[in-house]
Parts: C-alpha cells; sequence; structure tokens
C-alpha cells in the first residue's frame, strides 16, 4: 500500500507542477500589458512604466515563473492589483459560497441520480427505464447557464418564488443563504445528475449479471431483496468514485452559474479579475481550483483502492 501511495502523491506532485506551468503560460500570452489596462489608456507612460516595474512585469519569463513558483511552495500567495488585497483574503471570502454551493449540487445530483439510476436498472427495456433514459439524455443535453436563465425566469421572474440573483450572506441567516443557493445548485446538479444517474443505472446493471447475484436468486432470495442485499453495495463503489470526480467539476465548473446569479463566489471573482487583466488573482485562483481538482482526484484513488477489497494497490 505505501508503493501505491508514493506513486500517486508522485502523479498528484508532476500533475500540479505541469499546472503551474500551463497557467502561468497562458496569462504570459494573452495580449495586451496588464499595467496599461489597470491605469487605463489614458495613463502616461511614466505611470505605466513604474506600475510594470512594481509588479514585476520587466523580469524575465523564467524568473518570474520561478519567483511564482516559490511563493506558492511557501504558501505566500500575491496582491489582487484590483482590490490592492492579498489574493488569500479574496479565496476565503468566495470559498464561503462556492463550497456550499458545490455540496449543495451534488447532494442533490446524488439523491436524484442513485433513484432514477436504481429504478432504471431494476426495470431495464421497460417504459421505466426508457423514460429516466430520455430525461436523462435531456439533462446531459441542456446547458448548465441556460439552464439557470430558464430557471430565473420561472422562479424569479414570473412565480416570484426567489430571488433572481445575489447573496444575502450566512450572517442574515442559514435559510435566507440557502435559498439563494437553491436555483443555482439545481442548475448546476441537471447535468451531473443525469451522468450520474446514467452511469447508476449501467453499474447496476453490470452487477446484477454477476455469478453472485444468480446464485442468490437461485436460493429463493425475492428481487427486491437481492437489489438491496447484494447489489447496491457493490454497484455503489464505482458510482462513488465518479462521485468524487463529479465534486471536483464542480467546484471548477461554478464559474458561469456564479455569473448568471450575480453570486460573489470564487468563480465570480475570476471572471472579474480575468476581464480587469487582475494576473495576481486569476493566477492564484486558477492554480488554487486546479489543485483542489488534483487533490480531489488523489483521495478518489486511495478511497477506490481502500473500498473495494477486490483490488489489490497495483491494480488501481
Amino acid at each position: 500500500m505505501s508503493v501505491f501511495l508514493a506513486k500517486r502523491f508522485l502523479t498528484f506532485i508532476v500533475t500540479l507542477l505541469g499546472a503551474t506551468v500551463l497557467t502561468f503560460l497562458a496569462l504570459e500570452i494573452l495580449p495586451g500589458d496588464p499595467a496599461a489596462v489597470i491605469l487605463g489608456i489614458d495613463a502616461p507612460e511614466s505611470a505605466i512604466q513604474a506600475l510594470r516595474d512594481k509588479l514585476g512585469l520587466d523580469r524575465p519569463i523564467l524568473e518570474r515563473y520561478f519567483a511564482w513558483l516559490g511563493d506558492i511552495v511557501t504558501l505566500r500567495f500575491g496582491v489582487s492589483f484590483t482590490y490592492s488585497t492579498p489574493v488569500i483574503e479574496l479565496v476565503r471570502a468566495r470559498l464561503a459560497i462556492t463550497i456550499p454551493l458545490a455540496l449543495m449540487a451534488m447532494v442533490l445530483s446524488a439523491v436524484v441520480a442513485f433513484g432514477l439510476g436504481v429504478y432504471a436498472a431494476s426495470r431495464h427495456n421497460k417504459p421505466g427505464d426508457v423514460t429516466v433514459m430520455s430525461i436523462s439524455q435531456l439533462g446531459i443535453s441542456v446547458p448548465n447557464f441556460w439552464l439557470a436563465l430558464l430557471l430565473i425566469l420561472l422562479f424569479a421572474v414570473n412565480l416570484r418564488w426567489f430571488a433572481s440573483g445575489g447573496f444575502p450572506g450566512w450572517q442574515n441567516g442559514v435559510w435566507p443563504a440557502f435559498r439563494a443557493l437553491l436555483l443555482p445548485a439545481i442548475a448546476l446538479a441537471t447535468v451531473q445528475g443525469a451522468i450520474l444517474a446514467r452511469f447508476t443505472r449501467s453499474a447496476v446493471l453490470d452487477t446484477m449479471r454477476e455469478d453472485y447475484v444468480r446464485t442468490a436468486r437461485a436460493k429463493g432470495l425475492s428481487r427486491r431483496a437481492t437489489l438491496w442485499r447484494h447489489v447496491l453495495r457493490n454497484a455503489m463503489i464505482p458510482v462513488i468514485t465518479i462521485m468524487g470526480l463529479q465534486f471536483a467539476n464542480l467546484l471548477a465548473g461554478t464559474i458561469i452559474v456564479e455569473e448568471v446569479f450575480a453570486l460573489p463566489g470564487l468563480g465570480r471573482l475570476v471572471l472579474q479579475a480575468i476581464s480587469n487583466r487582475d494576473v495576481a488573482v486569476v493566477r492564484d485562483v486558477v492554480l488554487m481550483l486546479a489543485a483542489l481538482v488534483v487533490f480531489i482526484n488523489f483521495i478518489v484513488d486511495i478511497l477506490y483502492a481502500v473500498i473495494d477489497p477486490r483490488l489489490k494497490p497495483h491494480d488501481v
């Protein structure tokens, strides 16, 4: 097991290092001068040059990359050019919205997907199965930003059950904050839930074809009892793995939905920083999201080896 963990940890480090290179280069090749964007087109050249010197934009690219990498390793994040605030403080405030939003979306998608996936598998090739698969296909096809606009139109504009956007803050009560995140969570959960429902159905069907399931049925165990006692426990192993990967995608996928609902979360911070050419914020936040995705994948790999006793560490 120690060899397996060492290999996975090495992969984690190499992937994270690759993410730093891609993030840094992606921002370097963007057209325009960040200093000129920050100060405006009417700013004098001397002021622009002074800001470029302050931001270190005149230094060679390799020197700037390794300086940034050293700051990341020592957990010394940059300062926002726009807000004049340390990036870590901006991220901490935005995560209080983005993390609960992703968790709500994950719970919604899991509850719906498990129910629909098991229902479809238990009625394989019957009208119930066909209906669930058709609905899930529709859910996969609908972009979450378009669904977000439809939810606003129906529940905020027409029915007036929810606000069309904004966030009241957790200090004003859990229920108002929960209401503000519910529609965005539904918009995020729809696509992920549809994918998870189809995967759950496939996992349950594959498990139902195993020899031990047929043996349980031959011993006289009812179909329902076999499903709950033997099938679901083993079918959920790969499903839980997919859930871990989906949660990582949800964290990175909140960007557009937060913008549609005007939520001051991490995704909206990234979009605003990109429009302002706030390189320090974009670089650090994108790397944080990439590190979070890679870390969750690392944890999922370990959990998969732990929860499935049929696998040896070198098989994963």
